[in-house]
């Protein structure tokens, strides 16, 4: 009877959140390390030195939509990778369903090269295919902000993040990445304004959301106290 009371504890609902959050974080920089790296692949493998026929300061000038591309891109997905270190370290426990937010975020993160590429292919072309593209990427990285947030709400819900966690500094982090997909749908309507003003755009957020945040302030007496303060 000890054997069986035993087990059902083991594998009780209770014992869902006893999942620690370092193995979540291993994966997740895993696939962010293979992505930056799928990128510099897939946007600078046509530089200028596999042009023929052209004097170097012309491959230069005839290869700017892939620059463009890479820097944006390695932009976003770098300031995504930041946010997503600097909340996670919050979190303490997991869920299922956290597990799978998490997911939607890497899905996105990995969807980036792609779209990426699509872009720097087509940021040449008529007006319909450059909106076409920029609407595709600009799509990719709103769907990874979304669920960024839903990681967020879902954290905060089940009691998942770091008890000891000022109440103010999880409302703070909520409001600063909730800004973050009402920014993109703002770049996602200026697409049919202007397809490379709305990419740009994306780099005034990246350059916002890498001053110092919320995640900076001061945690409760009891979190500093064990060295755990953000």
């Amino acid at each position: 009877m000890a054997g069986a009371g035993d087990n059902r504890y083991r594998y009780g609902r209770g014992r869902e959140k006893a999942r620690d959050a370092a193995r979540v974080e291993t994966f997740s920089d895993g696939v962010f390390g293979v992505v930056l790296t799928v990128m510099a692949v897939e946007l600078l493998q046509s530089g200028p030195a596999r042009e023929s026929g052209r004097e170097l300061p012309d491959a230069l000038a005839h290869a700017w939509p892939s620059y463009l591309a890479f820097i944006i891109t390695f932009a976003i997905a770098g300031q995504v990778w930041l946010a997503h270190h600097n909340l996670w370290r919050y979190v303490v426990r997991v869920d299922q369903m956290l597990l799978v937010f998490n997911l939607f975020v890497l899905l996105f993160i990995a969807t980036i090269p792609f779209t990426a590429d699509l872009l720097s292919d087509n940021l040449r072309g008529s007006p319909t295919e450059q909106r076409l593209t920029a609407a595709l990427y600009v799509g990719t990285v709103l769907g990874e902000a979304v669920f960024v947030n839903l990681t967020w709400w879902w954290a905060r819900r089940r009691a998942l993040l770091h008890p000891g966690l000022d109440p103010r500094l999880v409302r703070a982090i909520a409001r600063r990445i909730l800004l973050k997909p009402l920014f993109y749908l703002v770049a996602f309507a200026v697409v049919f304004v202007d397809p490379i003003l709305s990419l740009c755009a994306y780099l005034l957020l990246v350059g916002f959301y890498l001053i110092g945040g919320p995640g900076d302030l001061r945690a409760s007496a009891s979190a500093t106290e064990d060295g755990s303060a953000a």
